[in-house]
């Protein structure tokens, strides 16, 4: 579910949250009130703003938003006139819609003379990304190459392939460079597309790279990126490539000619999307012995990653002989399990050249097979074919050790892969994060929750109150304009150590932005707060909202962290308001069943109508799945229908199946609500966190004779 009212403050920071905000925008209000050389003489008092011009400035600003919005170019440069002249703290947001709008048309005097106006700003990077991407478009080579150096962000991948394209043309080597941002992008872009075809020519990109990136399209379900990779091989494959994407079935029963087996590749991945069954019956019928043994070690493990994503019990044997016949295209065939130093298939040397992703689902089938002998050794090889990046990865830094200590032999033979397994549970284990927090439990360990780091000094607290970046960021949020608020937010704490994070972190959660200050505390990396990465604002409902349905305060507490991060007027794009996110429909059918009366729809929004109806329907989801906390947290955000359908299969280690949630939103989502119940619950009862006892031993179908499902639940 997803779910949003002025906030109505209790717990902790809540005190001083409205003078502070206030404060904030009385400080700039009295800026625009006063131009410059009148606003304060030396040694006066400060003047008493006016409210109506304060009123009337900050219409502004959410009018020119709106103007920009319908692109009324007329009225967007009456109104940044108008803010540049009240020299209004927010006029950089103005002049930027205004330029934004008609920078087609614009020139690149005009371009540097708004860099000029607002140096070091969010909206001088912004915009410098979208001159940027004008340029390219533009063909502007020698502009767009002085111009990209000063671009701080640096995010926009379309950017990075215009700027490759500009160091091809002036005879670098960018071939590694250019290869990769290709590969990454999902979809087909003119930047990207233009490197590609600049690399292609000039004879640095391979056909195998133009494969590669085929097979990672259609991977990404993106056919249309893929057609425009393979056209870059010539009109007649082109078309038998459309041919292959739109008609896999007839396709694959057609095309025999080897000088086709990497579009019947294709063909196969497509099917596999669709029916893994049928993908599986015409690789192995009509590619054996037929399809080059490498090319059908990628078909398997395309077939292996949708039967894994499906939760099919085939999904690990699939898998099997996609590393099986990538040992035989390396030359490399062995019947022996892979051993716990072994390098993969065809060496480190040699990867797969399978992403992330496909070899993340191969771990995630075999730890859903881990009662069988082949479960963990299959999870030591997906591992360990990962990206050194990926393998840094908590997820498969845990499973990784978890699998060394499960094959690992008795005595001598096995004890330095015990020894290794241990420093890797021990490096990972700690107080913060799901799969830190298993290591530790794994470990036995009591995971403290992270001293109290010293609290920002005066000196500190006014350097972020004193911030442009950070105080327009909150005069965007009074202004309802959340969106730039966090790009202006975020962009500001670029470079920031702990203490200035901290500081920052404090500001925002005594203006009351629970949403800035969790993530902005989030980033401080050795300075731990655990008060503002974890607070609890509205602790006495929440408290009494969850005591009143039989919950554990801990877990609602975690609930809404991942949530609303206690935002209470935030509304989801799906309709979902409120603390808690309740869908209209839910709230009603729930207020119905508790006899709760709700006699206008906007009452949703108010914190202790949503905790009252999000706890009472979060406890009935509870008790339908059994009373486990992973399989309610994944019914509340994704329905309880998808979870009932989930646990069906194997009985499963509880960590093993909130890993194999097939949606990435879910997954993440029942990890972090667990996780953050677990440092919740250490905060109100002062003991260490600890997962595993929240989390439960195993998850597996409904037990006999246990009660049907709610069919009424919505």
């Amino acid at each position: 579910m997803t779910r949003r009212i002025q906030p109505r403050m209790t717990g902790r920071f809540v005190s001083s949250a409205t003078p502070l905000l206030m404060g904030v925008i009385t400080a700039l209000c009295l800026a625009i009130a006063s131009p410059p050389s009148t606003a304060q003489t030396s040694g006066s008092a400060a003047a008493t703003p006016n409210p109506g011009a304060t009123a009337a400035a900050d219409a502004l600003i959410t009018e020119a938003k709106e103007a920009a919005r319908k692109r009324d170019r007329a009225r967007l440069a009456s109104l940044r006139a108008a803010a540049l002249t009240a020299q209004h703290p927010l006029a950089p947001w103005v002049d930027y819609w205004e330029l934004f709008n008609r920078l087609p048309q614009a020139g690149n005097d005009e371009v540097e003379a708004f860099f000029a106006r607002w140096p070091g700003s969010y909206v001088e990077d912004r915009l410098r990304n979208d001159w940027l991407l004008q340029l390219g478009k533009r063909r502007e080579w020698a502009t767009l190459a002085k111009e990209f150096p000063r671009f701080r962000m640096n995010d926009d991948r379309e950017v990075s392939c215009y700027w490759l394209f500009t160091e091809h043309l002036a005879g670098r080597d960018v071939r590694d460079a250019a290869r990769a941002a290709w590969w990454a992008q999902r979809e087909s872009d003119d930047g990207c597309y233009l490197l590609a075809t600049a690399m292609f020519d000039a004879r640095k990109f391979t056909a195998d790279d133009v494969w590669q990136k085929a097979r990672l399209s259609v991977e990404a379900n993106r056919p249309g990126a893929a057609r425009a990779a393979i056209g870059l091989l010539g009109n007649a494959i082109a078309a038998a490539a459309t041919d292959a994407l739109e008609r896999p079935i007839q396709f694959v029963r057609r095309a025999q000619a080897p000088e086709l087996h990497q579009l019947r590749l294709l063909a196969v991945m497509r099917l596999a999307a669709n029916d893994t069954d049928v993908a599986a019956a015409e690789l192995e019928g009509r590619g054996k012995g037929d399809m080059p043994a490498a090319l059908a070690a990628w078909g398997w493990a395309q077939i292996g990653r949708q039967a894994a994503q499906n939760l099919s019990s085939e999904a690990p044997g699939y898998f099997q002989r996609a590393w099986t016949h990538l040992a035989l295209a390396t030359g490399k065939a062995n019947d022996k399990p892979p051993g716990w130093n072994d390098k993969p298939p065809g060496g480190n040397d040699k990867p797969p050249g399978w992403s992330d992703d496909t070899l993340a689902w191969g771990v995630r089938a075999a730890l859903r097979s881990t009662r069988v002998a082949d479960g963990w050794p299959l999870v030591l090889r997906g591992v360990r074919a990962m990206s050194a990046t990926e393998q840094a990865n908590p997820a498969w830094a845990y499973w990784q050790a978890r699998a060394l200590r499960a094959i690992a032999p008795e005595g001598a033979p096995g004890d330095a892969q015990r020894a290794q397994a241990q420093q890797q549970l021990q490096a990972l284990a700690g107080p913060l994060g799901f799969y830190a927090q298993l290591a530790a439990d794994d470990l036995g360990q009591a995971a403290a929750l992270p001293p109290a780091p010293a609290a920002p000094s005066p000196a500190e607290r006014d350097a972020a109150r004193q911030s442009p970046g950070l105080t327009r960021a909150l005069l965007l949020v009074s202004l309802g304009l959340r969106d730039e608020a966090r790009r202006e937010w975020n962009f500001t704490l670029r470079g920031m150590g702990d203490r200035e994070l901290l500081a920052a972190a404090r500001l925002a959660c005594e203006a009351a932005d629970w949403q800035l200050c969790i993530n902005t505390s989030e980033r401080s990396k050795t300075e731990i707060d655990v008060a503002t990465r974890y607070p609890m604002p509205y602790a006495a409902e929440i408290a009494q909202a969850a005591n009143a349905n039989g919950l554990d305060p801990a877990f609602v507490f975690g609930l809404i962290r991942q949530e609303t991060r206690f935002m209470h007027q935030l509304r989801s794009s799906a309709g979902a308001t409120g603390l808690m996110q309740l869908m209209p429909a839910t709230a009603r059918w729930v207020a119905k069943k508790n006899g709760i009366e709700l006699p206008r729809a906007d009452q949703v929004y108010d914190p202790i109508t949503n905790l009252r109806l999000g706890t009472a329907y979060l406890k009935l989801v509870l008790d339908d799945l059994g009373g486990s906390p992973a399989l309610a947290a994944a019914a509340y955000n994704a329905g309880p229908g998808r979870p009932r359908r989930w646990r069906d299969g194997p009985v499963m280690e509880a960590a093993a199946w909130a890993e194999n949630v097939p949606f990435t939103e879910t997954r993440d989502y029942v990890k972090r609500v667990l996780s953050n119940a677990a440092v919740y619950a250490a905060q109100i009862k002062a003991q260490p966190a600890t997962l595993k006892a929240r989390l439960g031993a195993t998850i597996g179908p409904r037990a006999a004779g246990a009660p049907a499902a709610n069919s009424e639940l919505p």
